[in-house]
């Protein structure tokens, strides 16, 4: 297995005949120190089984590998193959899987328990992805991603904030997070507009009310604007009761409510069906 330098990597790009696709949110990393921080903020090693969605050129892929981990990659791009082939070479804990990682079944892929992400998340399906795997993919108990950082800012965010939404709701209910650092535009080929971060997650054993406090949370964020009574009414009968039953002003709007308020609701919800 090889590392790629910062000045090679255009060299071995070009040498395939590849150019980045803005379609696919392609940015591959090239600062060595800054994959060697990533690595050694996920805390991986031998006996550690790691997926990687995004493998992109391999510099990833090849530093988990050398921690003594076993490694599964995905990529996407097909026209990556035979550069992944020259800098990670046929290695037995190493597997590249040439997929598109949203439409993989996890629950089956993925055998046993204890997984660890540890990935630079493509633009675009990034957030999807992660949050997807966080409510259903038990396999993986451990995160640590790299996203755009305003994507990390809503997954951190408060009730009340301008940035609290869905995605702050579903991580409040199945995981614990943690910012670790922030990484300029200069470390990635090309160049994006804007600041990433790595994030840290830690999956918890979700309540039985998380799927459908999710679900309550996505009608009324979908409705962000309109009170609680507005918002909740085409899907649930009843919301007038309901929630001063769940101690949830009718008045209430979807943001400032926090994930147990949310989960409250649930039950609240819950309750007045197993009584019908």
């Amino acid at each position: 297995m090889i590392a790629i330098t910062p000045s090679g990597l255009s060299e071995l790009l070009a040498r395939h005949g590849i150019s980045p696709s803005r379609k696919l949110g392609q940015h591959f990393l090239t600062d060595p120190n800054l994959i060697a921080k990533m690595v050694k903020t996920a805390g991986v090693g031998p006996g550690d089984r790691v997926l990687e969605v995004g493998a992109g050129v391999g510099n990833l892929t090849v530093a988990l590998a050398r921690t003594g981990a076993s490694v599964v990659a995905y990529e996407i791009d097909r026209r990556l193959a035979p550069v992944l082939a020259e800098t990670v070479p046929s290695h037995h804990r190493v597997a590249i899987r040439m997929e598109d990682a949203t439409k993989v079944d996890w629950n089956e892929a993925l055998d046993g328990k204890g997984w660890v992400m540890v990935s630079n998340l493509p633009y675009g399906v990034g957030t999807p992805l992660l949050l997807e795997m966080i409510q259903r993919v038990p396999a993986v108990v451990r995160y640590t991603v790299m996203l755009q950082r305003e994507v990390v800012q809503r997954l951190l965010a408060r009730p009340g904030s301008r940035e609290y939404g869905i995605p702050s709701v579903i991580v409040g209910l199945y995981a614990r997070i943690r910012r670790s650092f922030d990484v300029p535009p200069q470390v990635f080929f090309p160049r994006p507009e804007v600041f990433s971060s790595v994030v840290e997650l830690r999956r918890t054993d979700p309540h039985p009310d998380a799927e459908l406090a999710v679900s309550l949370a996505s009608a009324a964020f979908g409705k962000r604007r309109k009170m609680l009574r507005r918002s909740l009414d085409p899907q649930l009968a009843g919301v007038e009761q309901i929630l001063p039953a769940a101690g949830i002003s009718p008045r209430d709007r979807p943001e400032v409510l926090s994930p147990a308020d949310f989960l409250r609701l649930a039950g609240a919800v819950r309750l007045r069906q197993q009584e019908q």
